[in-house]
């Protein structure tokens, strides 16, 4: 092995437009290395979700990469890989996890230790954090500056084509995906993932071509109505990184363009959700402790209530209200759940019934393929009011209302909820209210309209 250069894939498992990956390549012969670290934190080690989809995401990079996979502490395998490699430089992507800068600066101190180069390289986002301040050169708190900035600065670069890559020839021990076990065995909750997804680079190009294609066109006005499929769902590969936003800013502008403006009001608002991701992780960046503590922290006060069945109902779908238990069951059978639906299933667990926003972010950790450290964390805060640019918290998500507005024939609520199949649209959001009500579905656990004025109660003790 003639001076191999290593290229470290973290959630950036593609070779499209990669500045590391094209980096380490223009150095010389590469070695390509993913580290499984369950131990850098143990606490945020990947759901069954997240390692339902690496397990395919790396299958499908396998198939183009002759990738070196260790399992281990990432410290203890970089030293051992760049020891028994004779690597030259390290090249990686940056990662923004809470963690990930302590865990970055081991990784520099061990290559300065080595005598090899290190490098790090962005990709992940469209702008790093620290680029992004108001005037007073704060970060932003609030969204919609924080949005307007970023437009501001112009277009993102553009999307870099594959690099011509010379993969290094190596005997170093590579571990193999199976005896990861990433996938579920006995009970596989995951049957319906197959069917629903195809994790990888190629996956998610195809993707985003069908949504610019299909859906872009109706996004303004359908992205909130789960009944129909009019959202990217473009999220789980660009946490996994097998998409850079780069490309789908890009491509998303081309497609408005080639439109000729017939497809700018959705174009925008598409990229404006993808400016929430860059937000989130802004957020992330600047207040590390955002998945653990309350922005706002006088709402680490606030008195939640330890309500484990009630908390296993939510879960398992079983609360007795239709839109909200078929959005917990679509995440258990697909790993994922519409954005509108994410919002009012949240606001049910957190001013229904009181339960801290932490055990929902802990569970949608566990059950979503999109589950992402910074998103979910700015989201939950945000509807629980306790978050950066928060929903305020006297607004309540009435399960009946949000239903009919945004699935008002029962569309999404039947594709999910079995019980329910033959309950008429004008019932489909309370059925409790029909003369028979279906005898398999639970009755609402709670009173909307007790649980309304409990919340605003408890909520308004912090806001004084």
């Amino acid at each position: 092995m003639n001076n191999p250069v290593l290229a470290w894939f973290r959630q950036d498992l593609r070779l499209c437009d990669h500045p590391a990956l094209a980096a380490a390549a223009s150095k010389g012969a590469v070695i390509p290395l993913f580290i499984l670290d369950d131990e850098t934190p143990q606490k945020w080690r990947w759901g069954g979700a997240s390692r339902w989809w690496l397990h395919y995401s790396l299958t499908s990079l396998a198939k183009a990469v002759p990738l070196l996979l260790r399992r281990g502490r990432t410290d203890d395998v970089l030293r051992e890989v760049v020891k028994s490699s004779g690597a030259t430089s390290l090249h990686f992507t940056r990662d923004y996890a809470p963690w990930s800068a302590a865990l970055e600066q081991r990784i520099k101190a061990i290559c300065d230790e080595l005598n090899i180069e290190c490098h790090r390289h962005g990709g992940f986002l469209l702008h790093e954090p620290e680029s992004i301040r108001n005037l007073s050169g704060e970060p932003y708190k609030v969204y919609t500056p924080f949005s307007r900035a970023c437009f501001a600065l112009g277009e993102p670069r553009a999307p870099r084509p594959p690099a011509e890559i010379t993969w290094a020839k190596h005997v170093l021990p590579s571990d193999k995906i199976a005896d990861w076990k990433l996938l579920p065995t006995k009970p596989n909750w995951a049957t319906g993932f197959a069917g629903t997804w195809q994790p990888g680079e190629h996956g998610a190009a195809n993707l985003l071509i069908r949504f610019l294609d299909d859906a872009l066109a109706h996004y303004a006005e359908g992205r909130d109505r789960p009944d129909k499929t009019l959202t990217s769902r473009l999220s789980p590969h660009l946490h996994w990184g097998e998409i850079s936003p780069q490309q789908v800013w890009h491509a998303t502008r081309a497609a408005m363009a080639a439109a000729e403006g017939k497809l700018d009001g959705g174009g925008e608002k598409f990229l404006k959700e993808v400016l929430w991701r860059e937000f989130a992780y802004s957020l992330l960046h600047h207040w590390p402790d955002l998945p653990q503590k309350s922005f706002k922290p006088e709402y680490e006060n606030f008195p939640w209530v330890k309500d484990d069945a009630a908390l296993h109902r939510w879960q398992r779908g079983q609360t007795g209200y239709p839109i909200v238990d078929a959005g917990m069951r679509e995440l258990w059978a697909t790993g994922i759940m519409h954005n509108r639906v994410r919002m009012i299933v949240a606001s049910f667990l957190i001013k229904h019934l009181q339960i801290d926003w932490r055990e929902g972010q802990r569970w949608f950790w566990d059950t979503l393929v999109d589950a992402d450290i910074a998103n979910n964390a700015a989201s939950w805060q945000w509807v629980a009011g306790c978050g950066a640019d928060a929903s305020p918290y006297y607004r309540i998500f009435n399960p009946m209302l949000q239903g009919a507005k945004f699935d008002p024939d029962g569309t999404y609520v039947k594709r999910w909820v079995q019980e329910l199949q033959n309950v008429p649209a004008e019932y489909i959001h309370a059925p409790w209210e029909m003369a028979e009500p279906p005898k398999n579905y639970p009755a609402p656990m709670v009173d909307h309209a007790m649980a309304r004025d409990r919340a605003k109660a408890a909520f308004a003790t912090i806001k004084r």
